[in-house]
């Protein structure tokens, strides 16, 4: 694929190096940057030779086959307008929108264009995750009850981040449209989300948006999202995931605590994302774009594309995503429960309740089988019938 690039700032510059990296066949050809120095500047380091400052002439540029969108989230709308408009195939950064009602405008300009569209979640992409989500589908851990994501950082790096009309909130659009899919891809994308209870807070940075905020989700089959998120961590990037299961658990550490440790008197330089220091004991990461899932991600897009298939992440998650973000801005406010608001629910109607209770016999509910320090094996039963709870050595 030959790639126009829109943006030429921190996310433009990590997709451009796994797109070029170890002999990929897929290079960037044109960039828009509303800098013009910025723009010949990320051409140069990625060595190709269109650069402007004018995004239709980008987009447009004759030897483009696909553009992605690595722009503010405010901007992303009027990008994917012009990329409809000359029906060139797009991929978009996380979040597709700063609220559900404009990612739902971006998902029918794509739907009614017919050009290909993905969305670019990358964290639903790393080797962890996959290989967490396929043990998920082969029934490894049993029904999932509970999938948490945690994402933590000292805060973002660009200005517009930081300005709640521009970004469309604080840590939760940040950081929070991960968790949210991250926790769907767990629970089941065909379940819906029902309703979502939040608190956030500013508490450390002067700014009008949230900086750190802690949400459940709640789903259609019973059950529970989480995801914790803040600006206000010190120590680097902290991403973390858990899923709970009836018949297992899954524990992730993406970044930050990965088995990768150095100490330094401080006469290197970069570490890794959001490091805050080049000294002292240190948490590199040997592939950060591998272990972000930049590879994989791009690797299915550009399959999904050439084999007429819908990719991993489409531009429909990141309208659901949004909905969710949607709800818990709204429940930050309220303290209350509230409405997840989808308009064009595509999964599964219902959910089913997930408390189907395992059978020890024809009158009992198995509750829990355990072996004491002794030896002996008990279980612990409940009468289907009077309810009545009883230990039984086995």
């Amino acid at each position: 694929m030959k790639i126009a690039m829109l943006g030429s700032g921190f996310i433009a510059r990590f997709y451009a190096t796994s797109l070029h990296a170890q002999r990929r066949r897929d290079h960037i050809v044109s960039v828009y940057s509303r800098s013009i120095e910025n723009a010949k500047r990320f051409a140069e380091e990625y060595k190709f030779s269109h650069f402007t400052n004018d995004m239709d002439a980008a987009i447009r540029h004759p030897e483009v086959d696909v553009v992605i969108i690595s722009l503010p989230n405010y901007l992303h709308e009027a990008a994917v307008e012009a990329c409809a408009k000359a029906k060139k195939p797009v991929l978009c950064t996380k979040p597709l929108g700063r609220t559900a009602a404009e990612a739902k405008r971006m998902l029918q300009i794509v739907e009614e264009s017919g050009i290909f569209a993905g969305y670019l979640e990358d964290l639903c992409y790393t080797p962890k995750f996959l290989k967490a989500v396929e043990s998920v589908k082969d029934g490894s851990i049993g029904r999932v009850l509970w999938a948490k994501s945690r994402e933590a950082h000292p805060g973002p790096h660009s200005d517009w981040f930081w300005d709640k009309e521009s970004s469309g909130g604080g840590a939760i659009i940040d950081l929070g449209c991960h968790c949210v899919e991250i926790s769907r891809g767990f629970i089941g994308k065909a379940i819906r989300p029902v309703e979502v209870m939040c608190w956030a807070a500013t508490q450390v940075h002067p700014i009008e948006a949230e900086d750190h905020a802690i949400c459940l989700v709640k789903y259609a089959n019973g059950a529970i999202g989480q995801f914790e998120v803040s600006w206000t961590f010190r120590g680097g990037m902290d991403l973390r995931d858990e899923v709970m299961g009836t018949e297992g658990t899954i524990w992730l550490n993406s970044f930050l605590r990965t088995g990768f440790e150095m100490f330094t008197t401080g006469k290197g330089g970069y570490v890794a994302e959001k490091a805050e220091s080049n000294s002292g004991w240190l948490f590199p990461v040997g592939d950060e774009a591998h272990e972000l899932g930049y590879p994989n991600m791009f690797t299915d897009m550009f399959d999904a594309m050439e084999n007429k298939r819908e990719p991993l992440e489409t531009f429909y998650d990141g309208y659901i995503v949004n909905a969710v973000l949607d709800a818990a801005f709204l429940s930050a406010k309220s303290g209350k429960w509230e409405t997840v608001q989808i308009e064009d629910w595509r999964g599964e109607e219902g959910g089913g309740k997930i408390e189907n209770f395992a059978s020890f016999d024809s009158k009992y509910y198995l509750i829990k089988e355990e072996i004491l320090p002794n030896g002996d094996e008990y279980v612990i039963l409940k009468h289907k019938e009077t309810g009545a709870v009883e230990k039984r050595k086995k």
